[in-house]
C-alpha cells in the first residue's frame, strides 16, 4: 500500500577505504518509526563515499517501490548531504554518475529533504552496512567497525528552493486534477471545439543573440539581438500577423532580447501594447550563465549530470526547471483566465516555452532534452475553459528560411 511520506536512514562503508565495502538503508514511517522496508548488500572493493551513495540510491529506490510521495533522507554522511543538497561540488568522478543516478532518483517524489545526523542516530543503517562489509570481506559479522567522527551538527535541514518548488507544482497539479483542468485528465475526445471560445497562445521565442550563437548558457543576462536577431524578428512579425490579424494583448519576458522581438511583433498586429511579465523571463543559469556546454562539462561535470537527471536540482546559484514551471504554469493560467476566446502573443525564452509545450502535450520530463526550438520559432496552443488543450503547431521556421 502507498505511503505518504516516509524516512529513509542510509550508510555505507568499507574496510581499508577502498577495501570490501557495502550498504545498508532503512525506510521508516515518520510517525511511528515501524520499519517499511531495509536493503543491504556488499559491492566489492570500493570506498566509504561510493558505499554511503549506494545507501542512500537503494534508500530512495525502496521509497519509490512503496510509493511514497514525500521523503527525508538522513545520513551521518556529512559530503553526501552537502553535494545532494547542491552546496558543495562532487570533484571526484567516481562519485558523479552516483549522484546523478540519486538525483534522477529525487525527481519521483513531490518532495526530498536531506539531513545530516550524527553516527549514533543511524546505528540500524550502520549495522546493515557492516554486515553487507563483512560479507563483502568473506568473514562473519562484527560489531560496527570505528570510523571518524562527525561534526555533532545538522547541516542540512530545510529543504532547497528547488524542493519547495517541487512541493508546490505538485499542489498545482493536484489542484488541476480536482477541479477538471488537467489536461492529462481532461476526458478525451476527438471532437472539434470552435477556436474562438478558447485562448490561443501564440509562443514565439526571441530572435538570435551572440549568446546563443556561440552556443552558451544565456539566463538573466540580458544581452541584445544581433543584426540577424532583428531580421528574424521582423519575419516572425509578419508570419504571427498572418496567423492571427487580430491580437488581444502582446506579453513578453522583461529582457530586451524579448522585448524587441516583441515591439516587432505588436507593430505588424495592430500596435498592441507590448505588456511584460516577470514569470516568462528564463532560467537562472547561476554560475553557468555566459559558459559554453563544454566550459560547464568540463568545471562541473558531477552537477550538469545532477541537472540532467532531474527537473528538480538547479545549477549552482541558479533555479532548477521545477521552479521555472511552476512560474510559467502562473504566467499561462493568468493569460487563460485574462483573455477568453482571444489571441494572445507570448515572447519568451526556450526553457518557459519548452516547459509551456511538455505541459500542454502532457509529457515527461525528457521531452526537455529532446525537443529543440529555434531562435526566433513559433508554437500555437489553444486553451480551453474545461482544460482541454489543442497544441497546433512546434517551432514552426518556415519564414526564417531566406535569413
Amino acid at each position: 500500500m502507498a505511503v505518504r511520506a516516509v524516512v529513509i536512514e542510509a550508510d555505507g562503508g568499507s574496510r581499508g577505504n577502498p577495501g570490501p565495502a557495502g550498504y545498508g538503508a532503512v525506510v521508516r514511517d515518520p510517525e511511528t518509526g515501524e520499519v517499511l522496508a531495509e536493503r543491504s548488500a556488499g559491492i566489492g572493493t570500493a570506498t566509504n563515499n561510493v558505499a554511503e551513495y549506494r545507501g542512500l540510491i537503494a534508500g530512495l529506490e525502496a521509497a519509490a517501490e512503496l510509493g511514497a510521495a514525500e521523503v527525508e533522507a538522513r545520513m551521518d554522511s556529512k559530503l553526501v548531504v552537502e553535494q545532494m543538497c547542491g552546496r558543495w561540488q562532487i570533484k571526484h568522478p567516481g562519485l558523479r554518475p552516483l549522484a546523478a543516478q540519486a538525483a534522477g532518483l529525487v525527481g519521483r517524489f513531490t518532495a526530498v529533504r536531506f539531513t545530516w545526523i550524527p553516527r549514533e542516530r543511524n546505528k540500524h543503517a550502520d549495522a546493515l552496512a557492516n554486515a553487507a562489509m563483512d560479507a563483502a570481506a568473506g568473514r562473519a559479522p562484527t560489531a560496527a567497525a570505528p570510523r571518524a567522527a562527525q561534526p555533532p551538527r545538522e547541516v542540512a535541514g530545510p529543504d532547497s528552493a528547488a524542493r519547495a518548488a517541487a512541493r508546490e507544482v505538485a499542489a498545482r497539479a493536484a489542484t488541476a486534477k480536482a477541479t477538471g483542468t488537467d489536461p492529462a485528465t481532461t476526458p478525451a475526445s476527438w471532437e472539434p471545439r470552435p477556436t474562438e471560445e478558447g485562448t490561443r497562445l501564440i509562443l514565439v521565442r526571441h530572435g538570435e543573440t551572440d549568446r546563443t550563437v556561440q552556443k552558451q548558457y544565456s539566463g538573466r543576462g540580458d544581452v541584445p539581438l544581433t543584426a540577424r536577431g532583428r531580421a528574424q524578428a521582423r519575419a516572425t512579425a509578419a508570419r504571427v500577423a498572418a496567423l492571427a490579424p487580430s491580437v488581444a494583448a502582446v506579453v513578453s519576458s522583461p529582457l530586451s532580447r524579448c522585448t524587441a522581438t516583441a515591439r516587432a511583433v505588436a507593430a505588424l498586429v495592430g500596435n498592441p501594447p507590448v505588456r511584460t511579465d516577470d514569470d516568462l523571463i528564463e532560467c537562472d543559469f547561476g554560475v553557468w550563465e555566459g559558459r559554453t556546454f563544454a566550459e560547464v562539462r568540463d568545471g562541473w561535470a558531477g552537477e550538469l549530470d545532477a541537472w540532467l537527471a532531474s527537473t528538480r536540482v538547479a545549477p549552482p546559484a541558479g533555479e532548477s526547471f521545477a521552479e521555472v514551471a511552476e512560474r510559467t504554469g502562473r504566467a499561462v493560467d493568468r493569460l487563460r483566465s485574462a483573455y477568453p476566446g482571444e489571441t494572445v502573443v507570448v515572447v519568451s525564452h526556450v526553457s518557459p516555452i519548452k516547459l509551456v509545450l511538455r505541459d500542454a502535450l502532457a509529457a515527461g520530463d525528457a521531452f526537455l532534452h529532446r525537443l529543440y526550438l529555434d531562435t526566433a520559432g513559433v508554437s500555437v496552443l489553444d486553451l480551453y475553459p474545461d482544460g482541454g488543450v489543442a497544441v497546433r503547431s512546434v517551432n514552426d521556421t518556415a519564414h526564417l528560411t531566406d535569413l
